[in-house]
């Protein structure tokens, strides 16, 4: 069963922060980055994204770059713009987007459980990457960004935070410059945080990873780094737990994530298309954006056309959790059998376009002339990321996208 602990969380005062919690370190470049912190000597972009205050011709991970995260990392603790509370808390974690609210649990969660499988995942992580933010965690000896776990719904967890966040006034409540609102509670009272504990131990057997893999196995990693390295580690050390916000899957929406490509391996217009039709029905192309709105039907644009996809029985397995998968259907019968792209990874010639830019995106890149035809997806729902999380299968890359991302500075955990 899962293991979600309370911790003391290291917070902002409410007065800055709106200008302190930012996006994850992961969704921007350097340029934007600096942009977004522009005017903002507050921001956690200085430790999470520290290069923006060294010289343009710095290497990003050079010892530079991460002596000036710690830096500034102190210097935020000690100008009183992060406070570590007294007692060990749950907070509760909420956004909106177009209306609708999702409610997470912000807690601790196991390196244990990740090493033993009770954490699940559904995506292969890069060692380089874990090795930043592996350094990033250390250095600074603090998950300073939190990732994104799901778990099954449990009614009284949900009661729980219902009865806070109607009854009880939010500590943090903004909208940031994206137009995401983001709410946040302290859970203040000492019973509601030893039975939302007991509640994870008795009633939830997995939690899952949704967004950030690679932060979750670097916190995890470094977990056990300071397991190792302790001889007398006794296993309820701080350094055994990690960051993270857990939303239940009743709550979750995975927004689309579709694919452009740079050209049709040599092949004409006509040609192209002759070929997608032997596993495709294609409707009659059409100037306006079509939407898949099921399993197993596309959209694609290509010379200034929107055409609608429909995969053909019999060119997938509903019984395979992978198999099932539109972008499986997609890469095997289009980027693999007639465009060429064998690697998601590493081509050069495939991009991805999240859902939250919108369909007319793909047209924009198509209508640029930087790309030659786009593909959207009907998006990926939570029921197939769990199952493919519970058979040990690993989806294809840029699977999912969920939005809105977690701000990172509403609470960080420290590792002592």
């Amino acid at each position: 069963m899962a293991i979600v602990k309370p911790f003391k969380g290291l917070r902002p005062p409410a007065s800055i922060v709106e200008d302190l919690s930012c996006l994850p370190y992961d969704v921007m470049n350097r340029e934007e980055a600096a942009q977004m912190a522009n005017g903002k000597e507050v921001s956690l972009l200085h430790v999470t994204r520290s290069e923006i205050d060294c010289s343009d011709d710095t290497d990003i991970h050079s010892q530079k770059v991460y002596d000036k995260s710690v830096a500034n990392f102190k210097m935020f603790q000690e100008k009183g713009w992060l406070v570590q509370d007294e007692e060990a808390k749950f907070y509760i974690y909420a956004q909106t987007m177009d209306g609708r609210t999702q409610y997470g649990i912000v807690g601790a969660a196991s390196v244990d459980d990740y090493l033993n499988g009770v954490i699940k995942k559904h995506e292969l992580t890069r060692k380089e990457k874990e090795e930043d933010r592996m350094i990033h965690v250390r250095i600074n000896n603090a998950n300073v960004e939190p990732v994104f776990f799901t778990y099954p719904a449990v009614k009284e967890i949900d009661d729980i935070v219902s009865d806070i966040v109607n009854n009880e006034p939010a500590e943090y409540d903004f909208t940031a410059e994206d137009g995401f609102g983001h709410h946040f509670w302290v859970v203040k009272d000492a019973e509601t945080n030893r039975r939302i504990e007991q509640l994870f131990t008795d009633k939830v057997p997995y939690t899952y990873v949704a967004d950030g893999h690679h932060r979750t196995a670097a916190a995890a990693l470094v977990g056990k780094e300071k397991q190792d390295n302790n001889p007398n580690h006794k296993g309820n050390e701080e350094y055994n737990f990690f960051l993270a916000v857990h939303f239940p899957d009743s709550q979750l929406k995975i927004i689309d994530y579709n694919r452009v490509v740079k050209d049709l391996n040599g092949l004409s217009e006509d040609e192209f298309l002759s070929k997608i039709a032997d596993n495709f029905t294609l409707s009659e192309p059409s100037n306006d954006i079509i939407k898949p709105d099921k399993l197993h039907e596309f959209s694609m644009y290509i010379n200034g056309k929107w055409y609608k996809l429909n995969a053909k029985p019999g060119t997938y397995d509903n019984q395979d959790p992978i198999g099932v998968l539109d972008v499986t259907i997609l890469s095997n019968l289009v980027l693999d059998e007639i465009l060429g792209i064998k690697d998601l990874r590493t081509d050069k010639r495939i991009d991805f376009v999240g859902g939250i830019r919108g369909l007319a995106e793909l047209a924009k890149r198509v209508d640029s002339g930087d790309m030659e035809v786009a593909f959207a997806m009907y998006p990926v729902s939570m029921q197939q990321l769990i199952d493919i999380a519970d058979t040990g299968n690993i989806m294809p890359p840029k699977t999912t996208w969920f939005e809105p991302k977690l701000r990172s500075g509403m609470v960080i955990h420290k590792l002592d």
